[in-house]
């Protein structure tokens, strides 16, 4: 009876705790529009076109999908039984799956536009305080301006660079920094589509009941090698200062942790199965 008690309560724990991550990674949807919304008051120009809206917030459209998909990865490998996965709940779920794919895929090409954008500059002609509270802005981080104004052109130096086509000036230093910060922005992204494409064939592979062997050895190897990457790229963000990519990165592995345990479980469920029969 203790014991029962016992595991009940784990599972209580253990749930209230994914959940709870899922919950914060959706307050992070927030937290990203809210950045580039201010982003957005520097970099926006009159002639944008319709699609450039996901490239000048890619992080939101980004995180939005992941979040969709991820609850989606958290129905079929511990919610809905197998046998339920059939017929028309199985071609919405692989609908659904779809449209966040077509997002994830935009976002990642607006993750590699700004980090095209980054290198395409000029040096800056002329002194920055002639063109102080005429709409000029300076890029102090990756997406974070400030107005370019009288009492602060002067500790600029003369050394600057212009993004083209953009009234936007930065120093050398901060012009380096954006850009290691947008590569990684693109490797990381890179980084989870893939892990998202090993787990995808990881469910199609449980569902048929062949995860196992040389299957699940590579997708192990795959992923190890995945989650390193990503380790990487949070423990970048936050050595290089940028609170919110380091929070939502550490969130994001902390959630697919989760569904990892999820398919370990679903496996074990399998097997238990095939050993009754």
């Amino acid at each position: 009876m203790s014991n029962t008690v016992e595991s009940a309560a784990g599972s209580n724990w253990f749930s209230g705790l994914k959940y709870l991550t899922y919950a914060l990674l959706t307050v992070n949807v927030f937290m990203f529009l809210q950045e580039e919304l201010l982003a957005a008051e520097h970099t926006f120009v009159e002639d944008f076109a319709l699609t450039d809206l996901i490239q000048m917030f890619s992080a939101t459209v980004d995180t939005s999908a992941w979040v969709i998909l991820l609850l989606l990865f958290e129905l079929e490998t511990s919610v809905i039984p197998d046998a339920q996965i059939r017929g028309k709940l199985k071609l919405f779920l692989h609908g659904v799956r779809a449209i966040c794919y077509f997002f994830i895929a935009y976002a990642f090409y607006g993750y590699l536009v700004e980090l095209q954008t980054l290198y395409h500059v000029q040096v800056l002609s002329g002194d920055p305080c002639a063109r102080a509270g005429g709409g000029w802005s300076v890029m102090v981080d990756l997406d974070e301006y400030i107005p370019l104004e009288p009492r602060n052109c002067d500790a600029l130096g003369r050394q600057l660079w212009r993004l083209a086509g953009f009234n936007i000036v930065m120093q050398p230093g901060v012009l380096h920094a954006a850009r290691m910060l947008a590569w990684t922005d693109v490797i990381n992204a890179a980084a989870w589509i893939l892990v998202v494409l090993v787990l995808e064939t990881d469910v199609r592979l449980q569902l048929r009941g062949q995860l196992q062997g040389q299957a699940l050895a590579v997708s192990k190897m795959m992923k190890a090698g995945l989650y390193s990457t990503l380790l990487f790229a949070a423990i970048y963000w936050g050595f290089a200062g940028d609170f919110l990519d380091f929070w939502d990165a550490f969130l994001w592995l902390f959630a697919f942790i989760f569904i990892e345990l999820n398919v370990f479980s679903w496996q074990a469920e399998t097997r238990g199965k095939l050993v009754g029969e």
